[in-house]
């Protein structure tokens, strides 16, 4: 025979707790050993079904009142009899416990809904602003893979989980199953960088643009536009266009936050080279000097 502390499974360490606190216990035990978490580790299946058994025998009053006497019975022996003795003195009062934990499992007839599971799922800035209907493969709880269709709603914010119920851990007796929750990860993409509500980008203009001034057009995440470009802007400097960023869920957007990067030509024509030396030469504008 056996002997598995039930309570020691589920972290707890005394019997005098409520229904409610084992269920909380129960709750992180699963999610720390649930086969999602630990794919591919046997030793974390066995766990799970250890703590599958210790909640049904524990959330019942008339299971775990009679489980307690054993447990109290067990740790008395402990404390008397060395490990083959207390044994021996448990089968003898108590019978075989597995035999009755069957048996409560059998009479328990209380439906209980299953887990919840949660998962997560990475998503582009632009999946994400447009929204659009995406298909992810998960395994399952019996090991199996399964195929569902996510709704990214539009506009979702980074770190927000999308709810589908009834696609969580089966429930017993009849109960319901549990909820799947996605959380959606946005990842930068090479042309913006999401922060908050603001969206970062990078706008390459000339030497000339940036000594002189001008109007150019940058594109957002959603059409084009033009900026202005004050002269003798520094390449490093950021130019904010208010209400082109993200959406902020509220009905109004963030801002679109470009940062300049003055590009200088690799390869330069005769006539480019000649203005750039005559530049040189008349220029009071010596960096090295200030």
């Amino acid at each position: 025979m056996i002997f598995k502390d039930y309570y020691k499974i589920l972290g707890l360490e005394t019997s005098r707790v409520s229904i409610e606190e084992i269920k909380i216990a129960y709750r992180n035990a699963a999610k720390k050993y649930h086969p999602d978490v630990n794919v591919g580790d046997s030793l974390a299946e066995e766990r799970i079904k250890d703590i599958n058994e210790a909640y049904r025998i524990l959330s019942m009053p008339s299971s775990k009142r009679k489980y307690d006497r054993i447990w109290n019975s067990r740790n008395l022996v402990n404390k008397k009899f060395n490990p083959r003795g207390k044994e021996s003195i448990v089968k003898m009062f108590f019978g075989n416990i597995k035999q009755e934990g069957k048996a409560e499992k059998a009479q328990s007839k209380e439906p209980l809904k299953g887990e919840n599971v949660e998962t997560e799922i990475n998503s582009t800035i632009y999946e994400a602003f447009y929204g659009l209907d995406k298909k992810i493969s998960l395994r399952t709880v019996e090991g199996r893979m399964k195929t569902f269709t996510v709704t990214i709603p539009q506009g979702i914010r980074n770190g927000e989980k999308i709810r589908l119920i009834g696609q969580g851990k089966p429930g017993s007796n009849g109960a319901k199953n549990g909820d799947l929750f996605i959380k959606i990860n946005i990842k930068d993409d090479k042309k913006f960088k999401l922060q908050g509500c603001d969206l970062y980008t990078d706008l390459q203009i000339t030497p000339w643009e940036a000594a002189l001034g001008t109007r150019v057009n940058i594109q957002s995440i959603d059409e084009e536009t033009k900026v202005y470009i004050p002269q003798g802007i520094q390449s490093g400097e950021k130019i904010r266009i208010p209400g082109k960023g993200y959406k902020d869920g509220k009905g109004a957007r963030g801002d679109l936050v470009a940062e300049v990067k003055i590009m200088v030509p690799k390869k330069l024509t005769s006539q480019e080279r000649k203005i750039f030396e005559e530049l040189n030469q008349v220029s009071a504008f010596n960096p090295r000097k200030e």
